[in-house]
């Protein structure tokens, strides 16, 4: 599970990095991202253009939005067999940015678990695979919003948390947003670990364990 995730990077930055693609301006850094809380995502629509979704999928056919709570994280191994991802996953897939992810490591014995920081070495913002939907309740309001799409842990991550998010590279995000209607024979080879040799972690304070904690102290080391 990718429960909480981090985008500190400047919009600027942020564009540089993905030169490729157009994103909105004005937006400040933000270390400490919940569920239920807007996130940058970029949807296969064709236009190449990122925005803020709701994190945690609705359904186009949900009666209430509240389903969304529950579904901030979509199994790669089952994308094509649940009825809530698998017409998102053929037709509605979309990047998620974000330079760091947080995990908790349980520790034997007790009831205590310690947060970790993940990300790139190079501290370079990435792209997570999820997928999206838009949502319109009967009185016309409307709610677009998008899901992580997690895998097993790599190498760095197994000791630390039993799933990790998607990270996509530059070949694998090109396909993963084509508008097209894709098999899932073609994507499911993009949804695997990442490697552990690019990637770090170390434990930082639990601050990080109150969404209210949106601060730079939650991604320093403890």
């Amino acid at each position: 599970m990718c429960g909480r995730f981090a985008l500190t990077i400047d919009p600027s930055d942020l564009a540089e990095a993905f030169p490729e693609f157009a994103f909105p301006t004005g937006f400040g850094p933000r270390f400490n991202i919940a569920p239920t809380q807007p996130i940058l995502a970029l949807p296969n629509d064709g236009t190449n253009r990122a925005d803020f979704f709701t994190w945690g999928l609705i359904p186009s056919w949900a009666k209430d939005p509240a389903i969304g709570n529950r579904m901030i994280n979509a199994r790669s191994e089952t994308l094509a067999e649940k009825p809530a991802y698998r017409a998102a996953y053929k037709y509605r897939r979309c990047l998620i940015f974000a330079d760091a992810f947080f995990e908790w490591q349980a520790r034997p014995g007790t009831k205590t678990k310690i947060p970790h920081l993940i990300r790139l070495k190079n501290r370079k913002p990435f792209a997570l695979a999820g997928l999206w939907e838009h949502w319109q309740s009967p009185d016309g309001s409307e709610i677009n919003s998008a899901t992580i799409v997690t895998t097993a842990p790599n190498a760095l991550l197994a000791p630390i948390h039993n799933r990790m998010p998607v990270i996509l590279n530059d070949c694998g995000y090109t396909k993963w947003i084509d508008p097209a209607p894709a098999l899932a024979s073609d994507l499911q080879p993009l949804l695997v670990p990442y490697p552990a040799s690019e990637m770090e972690a170390f434990p930082i304070s639990t601050l990080v364990n109150s969404p209210a904690n949106d601060l730079p102290a939650v991604v320093q080391p403890a």
